[in-house]
């Protein structure tokens, strides 16, 4: 009993001081089975005891970098990867040597936003069993729903597509690292990931036929201004004097930066294609918190591009109609977000957004349809970062107004050939003001790629609206049958 008392003390030990001296770190976004960026210059970065050497051997080209690493212990390093490609190693050599394995190279793309980005398929057997117990709307075919997520499931074996999910946690101060892994996609891991996340990579596995990464950096029910470095609002007077006086009294983060310093910071620099993005509903109506919001997301994305030193593309989800206000049909705060998001993409190069009032429930602000939006978000990379698809990744977007003869004719950019009625009906959402800024229901005529606006109450007219009501859920579309944008071409104060 003693020796074996002993021999247990002894490995231990042994254990302990292997620990102890393994003075190499790594963040855990650099573990097992992770995806790197393909044909690009790479950072693998770290920690380790002052003053000693560490190189870095991969096993796909000769390259050997090292470093002599400086007083505050930290390391950086560069590598070079080929074409998509795999599995491979890494190797991290100090006093102690750690190895990566189960490598693959291809496309990264990190997720991020809150609930409609967070949505796993536990969700839709959460929201089937509510509706079945009446607790909340029938807002869909719990049945058809459940039976396509349990398929959806079951098919999910990807060997070439890998997760890494970024566990919730806030904080007030920078961090270094993010608790979290990379696995690889079976139906058991795909449970727990993004559904819109999963579709996206799935779409961009199986048409660019390369590897894809995706990293998940989300939270139910958190505002824009948590995922913006607390720096950007201390350097604009607008965003600081929101900061000042939002009302904080919400159940999740809700200070400024808390998200970035602990969710996004410490993933930099670490090679991405881009990011895909749905948030803005916990936006609504709080504080100005949905009259500033395109300033918000803008600065949001600059402070990130700032992090990776490149204007990676971002490609972003418009939030859906919903009924924030039940007594109120005519409420417009979650329109104005919509409004805000369209006049993003000017602010924001290298971004495209999707539109998806088709799909929406205005009674349940998590829309059971996840493979539509994933859909178009892919339609977007597969357009613009690959060159592989020639598909309009959106509806039409307003351009510009012209007032004629009593009437204001309205251009559009994403058309292509045609506009349309979806269902055939006349053209619905279009209100209609004069100089006194009364605006009235109109009639909207498709005249070739524009819209003409009229009504018998407005003989001059000065602005036009469209679907400006947190539900509406309009029947424009452009050729390839995806709907138009919600959008104002006045920029009056809103009561």
């Amino acid at each position: 009993m003693k020796l074996r008392t002993l021999s247990a003390i002894l490995a231990l030990t042994t254990a302990m001081t292997g620990d102890i001296f393994g003075n190499v770190f790594l963040p855990s976004v650099f573990s097992d089975h992770m995806v790197l960026e393909q044909n690009s210059e790479i950072t693998i970065w770290g920690q380790a005891l002052p003053y000693e050497t560490v190189t870095i051997t991969n096993s796909w080209n000769d390259e050997k970098p090292s470093v002599l690493v400086k007083r505050e212990g930290r390391f950086s390093l560069k590598l070079h990867t080929p074409k998509a490609g795999g599995p491979y190693t890494i190797t991290v050599q100090g006093w102690n040597t750690v190895t990566i394995s189960d490598i693959l190279i291809g496309e990264v793309w990190l997720c991020g936003g809150q609930s409609n980005m967070e949505f796993t398929t536990d969700w839709v057997h959460n929201f089937s069993r509510d509706i079945k117990a009446g607790k909340m709307p029938k807002t869909f075919d719990t049945d058809k729903a459940e039976a396509f997520v349990d398929a959806e499931i079951k098919a999910a074996d990807h060997p070439q597509i890998r997760f890494f999910q970024v566990a919730h946690i806030q904080s007030e101060f920078p961090q270094n690292d993010v608790v979290g892994k990379w696995v690889v996609c079976t139906p058991e891991t795909m449970k727990g990931f993004s559904l819109t996340g999963y579709f996206f990579g799935r779409e961009l596995n199986e048409k660019l036929k390369v590897p894809v990464g995706l990293i998940s950096s989300n939270w139910g029910g958190t505002p824009a201004d948590v995922w913006i470095p607390k720096a950007a609002f201390d350097l604009d007077p607008a965003l600081s004097n929101f900061a000042s006086w939002r009302d904080r009294e919400t159940w999740g983060p809700n200070a400024p930066g808390v998200l970035y310093n602990s969710m996004i910071l410490p993933l930099a620099p670490y090679k991405i294609a881009g990011l895909i993005w749905n948030q803005g509903e916990e936006n609504v109506g709080q504080n100005r918190g949905d009259e500033l919001y395109d300033r918000l997301f803008s600065t949001m994305v600059r402070s990130w591009r700032m992090e990776w030193e490149y204007d990676f593309p971002v490609f972003y989800v418009q939030i859906p109609p919903y009924r924030y206000d039940s007594k109120n049909p005519a409420a417009f705060r979650c329109a104005q977000i919509r409004d805000m998001q369209r006049k993003c993409l000017a602010e924001i190069p290298n971004s495209g957004m999707v539109v998806i009032s088709d799909v929406a429930e205005p009674d349940n602000i998590h829309p059971i349809d996840k493979l539509t939006p994933a859909k178009r978000l892919a339609s977007w990379a597969l357009n613009k970062v690959y060159g592989v698809s020639d598909e309009i990744p959106c509806g039409p977007l307003y351009k510009s107004m012209k007032v004629e003869n009593g009437k204001i004719r309205i251009f559009f950019d994403y058309v292509r050939g045609r506009l349309e009625s979806v269902d055939g009906k006349p053209l619905s959402d279009f209100e209609i003001a004069g100089a006194d800024r009364v605006f009235h229901p109109a009639a909207a005529e498709i005249d070739g790629e524009t819209i003409v606006v009229c009504a018998p109450e407005v003989k001059e007219p000065a602005a036009v609206r469209f679907a400006w009501t947190d539900i509406a859920m309009p029947n424009l579309a452009g050729a390839t049958g995806l709907p138009a944008s919600t959008f104002r071409t006045d920029d009056w104060p809103l009561e």
